[in-house]
């Protein structure tokens, strides 16, 4: 046992010590010769058990080891790297509605010959269809990504720089509170519908956005209108309540509901399962670059390119590749 500041030790007898079986405090002998002709309310005053408060010195140490191996933990290095921990936003001790601290998938990235990026060449994996090949696939895909021509929308052709959680819009283009198949739904005020400054994103994000949906609300006719979540300020950067959506690529999509209310889920168990599959599905017909759902939705799709990832319980995290200027 080697010496710490603050502690005194005796050179005596063990003897002379009368400390107490249960780990309790010791008490000094009476008797002890080397304490002749002290006072006794000076003997009286407990020692503490230095053996006792070793031991406890030695288990907050290796408490405090064992916390810093979890958290070197969640660092987990592959194709894709994340560099978060996060609290899933419903379930466990987290209430409905609850606003969430950092959005997982905002510190996603790649890594390149010359350090972390994005890249703008990846090639999304087509889902085709059982009675069609991929060349089929490829056409409806592209049919899918010619958008509406919706007059409300003042359609600008956008830059965006940077990553999804470093970056910058340039001439962005807004998305409507609302249009024929979907409504905007604000996550700060749980509230439909969002704030105007809160639907900014890229050209191409904004066209595909709305094509998927015609495109299924078209195929599920008795579906309720989409709820559309947060994209990127009118200039991108950082957005409150999330670490990505900085340069008009992120879109947030809540599950439809089974209860066909246009508002968030509060439960999984309130998700439309075969409606959010089936509009999943779409997005990434139409050349998403990846899709992050809850781990509970029960959602699914090819390996990297639909991921799931926590405080995604009650909204799909749609993240398109990068265009060029």
């Amino acid at each position: 046992m080697g010496w710490r500041r603050c502690e005194i030790w005796l050179e005596t007898e063990l003897t002379w010590f009368r400390e107490r079986p249960d780990g309790q405090a010791s008490a000094l002998s009476l008797h002890a010769p080397s304490f002749f002709g002290l006072p006794a309310q000076t003997l009286a005053v407990a020692v503490p058990n230095g053996l006792a408060q070793s031991r406890q010195r030695r288990a907050e140490l290796r408490r405090r080891r064992n916390t810093k191996k979890a958290r070197a933990a969640a660092l987990v290095l592959g194709p894709v790297v994340a560099l978060t921990v996060a609290v899933p936003r419903l379930g466990g001790s987290a209430r409905a509605g609850e606003a969430l601290e950092d959005d997982p998938p905002s510190l996603t990235l790649r890594l390149g010959p010359a350090g972390p990026e994005v890249s703008e060449e990846l090639e999304p994996q087509l889902v085709a269809r059982p009675d069609e090949g991929v060349a089929s696939a490829r056409s409806r895909a592209a049919k899918q990504t010619q958008a509406p021509a919706y007059r409300e929308i003042r359609w600008h052709r956008a830059t965006s720089r940077g990553l999804p959680y470093a970056g910058a819009l340039e001439a962005g283009t807004q998305l409507p509170l609302e249009g024929r198949d979907w409504v905007t739904w604000d996550p700060v005020s749980d509230s439909v519908p969002n704030e105007p400054r809160r639907l900014f994103g890229n050209e191409h994000t904004i066209r595909t956005v709305v094509s998927v949906l015609a495109a299924y609300r078209g195929a599920h006719p008795d579906s309720p209108r989409v709820v559309v979540g947060d994209i990127s300020f009118r200039g991108g950067g950082p957005m409150e309540q999330h670490r990505s959506h900085q340069n008009g690529l992120d879109v947030d999509v809540y599950y439809p509901r089974r209860d066909r209310v246009l508002r968030a889920p509060a439960a999984t168990a309130q998700i439309d399962r075969e409606l959010a599959q089936a509009l999943l599905d779409r997005f990434l017909a139409a050349g998403a670059q990846m899709v992050f759902v809850g781990f509970s939705t029960g959602l699914h799709g090819p390996s990297g390119l639909v991921i799931p990832y926590p405080n995604h319980e009650n909204h799909m995290h749609v993240r398109f590749p990068p265009r060029p200027a």
